[in-house]
């Protein structure tokens, strides 16, 4: 079966199948949105501002991999949220989001309907290309989402750690390259060479070029596919 996959900056992915919504690390921030053309906003600072494209639908699960608000804003996650929402993140999200959250943590795996979900490491390292270590052992995740037969991998917010290299096949694995609180383009590139998934897209890109990933992974054995805001991304088809 097919999926369709969509990036919004910096790091947030959503999956659609025939029957769910997925949302990875939603939250709306007003200067990566800023020629998006169906975004627009519904409220101005001093309040929490809310602005979103108009075409997203409601979430049946959404998955957040830690507390950073360019990760997980409130505000974004109740315009996507209907009654029957599933929220997943690590404890210190709560904070953002109250007691709807159920938390997990690395080892963590559930199976809703379709969907199979395992909760997987992601924290920089004293020797990692990131140069702010902010992301601590223990406080962010990454997932490993299977879909209808294909397999999806967000990083999360992290360095190359040597559990990328237990995660099993992959098809499509979202890799951040930003190199300041993340993995550098080149170290990304290290991780999708022991990933070995078949299509590799670049998000949390800072002042990166997402183009570079495509030259360092040339000869590589697998595409990478360097997303605009909101553009579709068609799996399976």
């Amino acid at each position: 079966m097919s999926l369709a996959l969509r990036w919004y900056p910096p790091a947030w992915v959503q999956i659609k199948t025939r029957e769910k919504t997925i949302y990875l690390d939603p939250s709306y921030l007003k200067k990566y949105f800023k020629d998006h053309p169906t975004a627009r906003e519904y409220s101005n600072w001093p309040d929490e501002v809310d602005g979103l494209p108009d075409d997203l639908e409601k979430a049946d699960i959404i998955l957040v991999t830690h507390h950073h608000k360019d990760h997980v804003k409130k505000v974004t996650v109740d315009r996507i949220s209907g009654p029957d929402t599933l929220i997943m993140a690590p404890g210190r999200v709560e904070k953002a989001l109250g007691n709807r959250v159920r938390v997990v943590a690395p080892g963590d795996e559930l199976e809703l309907d379709e969907v199979k979900i395992k909760v997987v490491p992601a924290y920089n390292t004293p020797e990692g290309s990131s140069t702010r270590k902010f992301h601590k052992l223990g406080e962010g995740v990454g997932y490993l989402l299977e879909i209808e037969g294909h397999v999806i991998y967000h990083a999360g917010d992290t360095d190359l750690i040597p559990e990328m290299d237990g995660l099993g096949p992959v098809d499509v694995a979202f890799l951040p390259i930003g190199g300041t609180y993340t993995m550098n383009v080149e170290e990304a590139a290290q991780a999708a060479l022991r990933i070995q998934p078949s299509l590799v897209v670049p998000i949390h890109h800072l002042q990166a070029d997402p183009q570079d990933l495509q030259v360092e992974l040339r000869g590589g054995g697998m595409k990478v596919r360097v997303l605009r805001t909101g553009e579709l991304l068609m799996i399976g088809e």
